[in-house]
């Protein structure tokens, strides 16, 4: 059903795909706890990084208990290689400033809030609980995204252009959120997941409704960058994978 062979069931394979969108993106934003332009949102950014983390465990440990095969959570997270991922490629872009940062965090909530909102109706039980607690987050998230993008991009001269230029540069990536494929669809059949075409709607009046708060203008970059649910990468990811495994690499099995 896709490129790589991230597990051996594909419910599991399903559930790592979400579980990675999330792990990726906390750990691009723990890099950036200590450099944020304020004490209160250095605090706003750690603890949308622990939520992001949390989805993740909860993903990743319940994919590992359908799989079956021996692994947990750690073993998905830390022992599979760069091309075993299958994240989006919006959550793994660098955090080159703020104005990036949040408009990562904008286009990937306003993503999230209606996909748990769709996942919360899965027919798998454990899935949809999983979705009702993320989907009260990721609510907060995109108000607190959308906060920030309309702040800059309304804001003086230099916020403006940093976010316009930001949202210039990812919006080649948010084609991917939309894109389907045969296991999108096979879950979607089996009343346990949602295609994503059924997402981009949503995610195009909230998106746009904000551009034209915020005095920015939508890109008209028509590309679209996807490969990130078949392990095909931006080189950003191989870095970044490099310090969050590097532990448990050099010390196989190691425990607190």
């Amino acid at each position: 059903m896709t490129d790589t062979i991230t597990t051996s069931r594909p419910l599991a394979t399903y559930l790592v795909r979400h579980g990675d969108d999330n792990l990726v993106l906390a750990q691009r934003l723990a890099e950036y706890i200590s450099w944020a332009p304020e004490l209160e949102e250095d605090l706003a950014v750690a603890n949308i990084a622990l939520d992001h983390l949390g989805v993740a465990h909860h993903l990743l440990t319940y994919a590992a208990t359908v799989e079956g095969d021996g692994r947990d959570a750690d073993a998905l997270a830390f022992l599979r290689s760069e091309r075993e991922f299958t994240n989006l490629l919006l959550v793994e872009r660098p955090n080159d400033d703020f104005a990036v940062i949040m408009v990562r965090q904008f286009l990937f909530d306003a993503y999230q809030v209606p996909l748990w909102e769709a996942l919360e109706r899965s027919a798998d039980p454990t899935l949809a609980g999983i979705a009702a607690k993320a989907l009260k987050e990721a609510r907060y998230h995109l108000r607190h995204s959308r906060n920030w993008v309309v702040t800059l991009g309304d804001g003086t001269a230099e916020s403006h252009r940093r976010t316009q230029q930001a949202l210039d540069e990812l919006w080649r990536f948010t084609g991917e959120l939309f894109a389907g494929d045969e296991l999108d669809a096979a879950m979607t059949t089996a009343g346990i997941g949602v295609d994503p075409a059924s997402l981009e709607a949503p995610w195009r009046r909230t998106v746009l409704a904000v551009i034209a708060e915020a005095t920015l203008s939508e890109p008209d970059d028509t590309t679209v960058r996807v490969g990130g649910r078949s392990g095909f990468h931006t080189e950003a990811l191989g870095h970044m994978l490099a310090e969050m495994q590097w532990l448990q690499r050099s010390y196989p099995g190691l425990a607190w």
